[in-house]
């Protein structure tokens, strides 16, 4: 018995394709301007999950704006979607599409499918059955992200006891575990997230001259800050001596870069120096790939602050 909105979403599509053909069917999910693909049955197209594709230029949003029928046996003969920027990358002769929705009414993606020979109209018959399926997805989905709060809590609960004794922030140990625990969720929903590395540029020399004392109460100050300016959802570790990392659960690429003007903001005033790096999640590489894109933008941004010290010595 199917339990979960991944499970469900295999078993739909694979259905969908043995009862109904279509070259290709797929769940997605929309987040900006980007089409996300979650999960995909096809046989000829190549998509795979976690492709990403421009919303805009899909026919699945002018059919969510209701300019295009959610059945088009022979795509071609609706204009709006014959002039759709896909429709010259891909041969598309039928469409369906149908949306998702969040409990508040608001889009999350649709299941939809293309074939690139026109289908009969038999398929019209079809329409209500589809959307059926795509309500009982949205209802699946709409259980499970109302508990994704709650399933975040128990996580960290669980893996509390992996935390830095100097700030009590997470260590390496709980960071990783809380990054692939999340990164099963990006991948399952398409949740956007960000990743900021944070390293601090003075440590080494305050506790070769001041002495490890003073050099913790810097590492205390950077922990005390750094969690201030971060939301209570996410994510806050000391990774190593002097390296500290965010994950920035759900959030967008533009709401990662105003985090980290705060993360900034908030150090300078502490008078604390660091060098930072950041990045956002791309669903076809996932926040491993992310974690290492900020830590090689965090290491310029220090190479390049060192440079600058040395001209000006």
């Amino acid at each position: 018995m199917v339990h979960d909105f991944s499970s469900a979403t295999k078993e739909t599509l694979q259905f969908l394709h043995a009862t109904f053909g279509f070259d290709l069917w797929m769940v997605t999910r929309t987040e900006g301007n980007n089409w996300i693909v979650l999960d995909v049955k096809n046989t000829h197209y190549g998509t795979r999950p976690g492709a990403v594709f421009n919303w805009t230029d899909s026919l699945c949003s002018r059919m969510v704006r209701g300019e295009g029928p959610r059945i088009a046996p022979r795509a071609s003969d609706v204009q709006i979607y014959r002039e759709a920027p896909i429709a010259s990358q891909l041969k598309i002769g039928a469409y369906v599409g149908i949306p998702l929705k969040r409990a508040d009414g608001s889009l999350f993606g649709t299941l939809c499918a293309i074939d690139p020979e026109p289908q009969s109209d038999d398929i019209y018959h079809a329409q209500k059955y589809i959307e059926l399926l795509a309500d009982l997805l949205s209802s699946l989905l709409h259980t499970e992200l109302a508990l994704a709060d709650s399933i975040r809590r128990a996580e960290r609960a669980e893996i509390d006891a992996a935390r830095d004794s100097l700030t009590s922030l997470y260590n390496r140990r709980g960071w990783d575990q809380l990054l692939e625990r999340e990164e099963d969720r990006s991948r399952r929903y398409g949740n956007p997230a960000g990743i900021v590395m944070i390293d601090l540029d003075d440590l080494k020399t305050v506790n070769d001259t001041q002495g490890h004392d003073a050099g913790d109460k810097l590492i205390k100050r950077a922990a005390t800050t750094i969690q201030r300016v971060t939301r209570q959802n996410d994510v806050v570790a000391r990774i190593g001596g002097d390296e500290f990392a965010i994950l920035a659960i759900e959030c967008s690429a533009d709401d990662t870069e105003i985090l980290v003007k705060r993360v900034r903001a908030g150090l300078q005033a502490a008078g604390v120096k660091a060098s930072i790096g950041h990045a956002s999640r791309h669903p076809e590489n996932g926040l491993l790939a992310t974690a290492r894109e900020a830590d090689m933008r965090m290491y310029a941004e220090k190479r390049q602050r060192h440079l600058e010290r040395a001209t000006h010595s």
